[in-house]
């Protein structure tokens, strides 16, 4: 091999062109080209106060920068710039002696460039002469190997450790973006000392990749990956953006987030250098965490609980890669009863391993991990944890463990906190005492009944499946008698909260397809389909609910409450579905079922124009004559009533009748009021109206039922009788005349009625029909009233008159 040096000295005082120095010799084969890229490199400038005539200690305290770079052609350099003691105006000069690897040839030895830090091969001074120096062949290392020391080094850097690590590890990637890494150490030996480290913590190519200088008074115009300096210019390093790490100041307080570099520091202060090679040869990234934390854990090296979970994570994907005697370490270092900050992630990682190893390694290897995670399951409340299987515990260990923690859980599920205990909670103690053989056979019936109803409750907070769902489904799949419990619970629930169950089982595919009834819980199932399949036809879908029961609800009313929930569960039905469902069951079932109240819902809620909901009143009037009371037996009452004046004969007293009901119903529905006023009113103002309810009806002066009236008279219906009927129109001149002392409200509005509806109606009229009024108005009345009624249609015509008359006067 044969490797061209390379000299350089920096310029005296005096020297020509004031260049900063001068190559003072160089070897075969380093053209003028990679020397002005070398210039740069092998430059040295004194730190800040130190002598300008120092003595030969001082001189060897100075710093020196041990460089390795790489050139634009693909060639390297190793070298190292020391002060050197000069003569006349220059007592101190810097001197460079570097060798030049071409490209693809490797350092003698294959020796990384880091090795050659205290070679003895560096001189301080130029061949005498100048003469051109010979190719090296070897370039031994330093007199101990560079490993030496480092790991009391790397113990008195721990707080550094795992940051400068990463950033070592992201320096030496193909393309690392940003400045240098900048390392501020008081000796710059200690900047080699922690590229060793790095030489040994990092694969080969990433070291090789790594250019480096111990020292410089520029970091921020490096192009070098990693740089030493001192600390007094950490400061301007850091203005410059770069990333720095001051080793001789205060420790630092925030920790790395890269989970790799803080493995590899808990290697280094274990001191166990050996184990990176290790772990180098288990397959997967080699900056992935999960390697080094399986070889670490192996080695008894204890790391945090990310590095193990990491670990286990590792192992979990790879359970081929590791031998058994490691298998059996690894699993020995996760389940340590010394371990006390286990995280979630933690536990879930270790089920994954457990998953992986279960059946791959005997039971006695993969059993402490198999404790571990039941332990947590019932102990640390990790609803999520994938659970072994029921042989995991067989023998002593399965004894031991079932002693331990069976009284614990069934203490848990005795507890009458099972409504605020979480659903997942619950489901995690009924399959870790299943696992372990724990007889809970009298506590079931009150665990479930407190399980269902938390089940509806938990899911309706969740828009999609509940995070419980898996796990519910694997002990309903592992436990028959939970699984008959359970969804006997909810079926008995259905009836009283149809929606919620069938939105739970839209939700969660309860497995119900055995023996058991379970008529509800089918008509819930059934709902979604139905109304996919039927849309708006809510009769159609609830016939297609009932069938589906499998009952009748002459044989089980409750399946009718649930049927009518299911299929009205945010609304009244309509009239006609209210009579379909009246009909198609016997007022004793919806008595039993308590559907009564959703058929009396659709009689007081339906529009005033509904023609069928007087005659549901009067039905459901008759078919719950003890269950209908207060309030809505008044109001079924008051519709009843309505149809009776329509179509009937109400007994006496009717009108006062409505205003007593309408009092009872309070607070009325307004449909049902608005039919109740207009059937009054309309039967008011029919020809042959009983007079004493008229009467009655006026000296009430109800000022809500007044202006019903005057509506309906004033409708086009009222004025067409008036203007053709003369007999009618007399009628209503007699009645609107006949109570002048009668309340305010009465006599505002009978005069309105007879200056607006009725003298219109009277002028529109032959003279004939007019004389006809006028003859009616006498006969049924008297005399006096004829007149009355004369004087009235004159006084408006006269009146007419004498304004057109004074019209003309102001016209002329």
């Amino acid at each position: 091999m044969s490797l061209a040096q390379v000299h350089y000295i920096s310029a005296a005082p005096g020297d020509a062109e004031k260049t900063a120095g001068r190559f003072t010799a160089v070897g075969p084969g380093v053209s003028q080209a990679l020397l002005a890229e070398i210039e740069p490199l092998v430059g040295y400038a004194l730190p800040d106060g130190a002598s300008d005539r120092p003595a030969d200690a001082e001189l060897r305290s100075l710093p020196q920068a041990f460089t390795y770079a790489a050139l634009s052609d693909g060639s390297r350099l190793v070298g190292r710039t020391a002060p050197a003691r000069g003569e006349g105006p220059a007592p101190v000069r810097f001197h460079a002696h570097a060798v030049h690897i071409p490209s693809g040839v490797p350092l003698p030895g294959d020796r990384l460039p880091v090795e050659a830090w205290r070679s003895p091969h560096w001189v301080s001074v130029t061949p005498v002469g100048g003469a051109l120096p010979d190719p090296l062949g070897a370039l031994p290392p330093g007199p101990a190997p560079v490993r030496e020391g480092l790991d009391d080094f790397a113990v008195s850097r721990g707080p550094w450790l795992a940051a400068v690590l990463a950033d070592l590890r992201r320096a030496s990637e193909e393309a690392p973006a940003g400045g240098p890494v900048v390392l501020v150490e008081r000796q710059n030996a200690d900047v080699a000392r922690w590229l060793g480290l790095a030489a040994v913590t990092l694969p080969r190519d990433s070291v090789e990749r790594l250019t480096f200088t111990t020292y410089t008074r520029r970091p921020g115009s490096s192009a070098l990956r990693v740089v030493g300096a001192l600390p007094e210019d950490a400061a301007a390093a850091r203005e410059a953006g770069l990333r720095v790490h001051v080793c001789a100041d205060r420790p630092p307080v925030d920790g790395t987030p890269d989970m790799w570099a803080r493995t590899a520091a808990r290697v280094w202060r274990s001191r166990a250098p050996e184990l990176f090679q290790e772990a180098r040869e288990l397959p997967g990234d080699p900056f992935a965490a999960g390697p080094l934390a399986v070889i670490a854990l192996c080695n008894g090296v204890a790391l945090g609980p990310e590095e193990r979970a990491a670990a286990a994570g590792w192992a979990a994907e790879r359970p081929y890669a590791l031998d058994a005697e490691r298998i059996g370490r690894l699993v020995e270092a996760l389940a340590s009863p010394g371990i006390d900050d286990r995280t979630g992630s933690e536990f879930d990682a270790v089920g994954r391993l457990f998953g992986a190893l279960d059946g791959r390694c005997p039971a006695s290897v993969t059993a402490p991990l198999a404790a571990m995670l039941v332990t947590e399951a019932v102990r640390g409340g990790n609803g999520s944890l994938e659970l072994p299987r029921r042989d995991a515990f067989v023998g002593p260990d399965g004894e031991a463990i079932a002693g331990v923690l069976g009284p614990e859980i069934l203490t848990e599920l005795e507890s009458g906190a099972g409504g605020a205990r979480p659903v997942a909670r619950t489901v995690q103690l009924l399959r870790v005492a299943r696992l372990l053989g724990v007889n809970g056979t009298e506590l079931l019936p009150g665990v479930v009944d407190r399980l269902a109803p938390a089940l509806l409750a938990e899911a309706s907070e969740e828009p999609g499946p509940p995070s419980f769902a898996p796990a519910l489904l694997e002990l309903l799949d592992e436990q028959f008698d939970v699984r008959t419990a359970l969804l006997g619970a909810l079926d008995r629930i259905a009836p009283a909260a149809p929606g919620a169950v069938a939105r739970f089982l839209e939700r969660v595919a309860l497995p119900f397809t055995g023996t058991q009834a379970l008529p509800h819980l089918r008509m819930c199932a059934e709902v979604p389909g139905a109304m996919t399949t039927l849309g708006r036809d809510r009769t159609a879908v609830w016939h297609r609910v009932l069938r589906a029961a499998g009952l009748s609800p002459f044989a089980e009313p409750l399946v009718l409450r649930t049927a009518v929930g299911l299929v009205w569960e945010d609304r009244a039905p309509t009239v006609e579905e209210a009579r379909m469902l009246l009909e198609a069951a016997t007022s004793d079932a919806h008595r039993a079922a308590g559907t009564w109240a959703r058929l009396v819902d659709a009689a007081l809620g339906a529009p005033a124009d509904t023609e069928d909901a007087t005659a549901l009143a009067h039905d459901l009037l008759r078919a719950f004559p003890q269950q209908i009371g207060g309030r809505e037996r008044a109001a079924l009452q008051l519709l009843d009533l309505c149809r009776d004046l329509r179509t009937g004969a109400p007994e006496p007293g009717w009108a006062e009748q409505v205003r007593t009901l309408r009092d009872r119903a309070e607070p009325l529905e307004p449909a049902v009021q608005e039919r109740a006023f207009t059937a009054l009113v309309e039967r008011l103002l029919a020809p042959d109206r009983p007079g004493a309810e008229l009467y009655d009806f006026v000296r009430s002066d109800d000022a809500e039922l007044i202006a019903a009236y005057d509506r309906a008279a004033r409708a086009e219906p009222t004025r067409t009788r008036l203007r053709t009927h003369p007999a009618y129109a007399a009628d209503c001149f007699t009645h609107w005349t006949a109570h002048p002392h009668a309340g305010p409200a009465w006599t505002t509005t009978a005069a309105a009625l007879l200056d607006e509806v009725l003298r219109p109606a009277v002028r529109a009229m032959t003279a004939e029909a007019v004389a006809e009024v006028e003859e009616t108005v006498g006969r049924t009345g008297s005399s006096g009233r004829a007149n009355a009624f004369r004087d009235w249609n004159r006084s408006r015509a006269l009146g007419r008159l004498g304004r057109r008359i004074a019209g003309r006067v102001r016209r002329g």
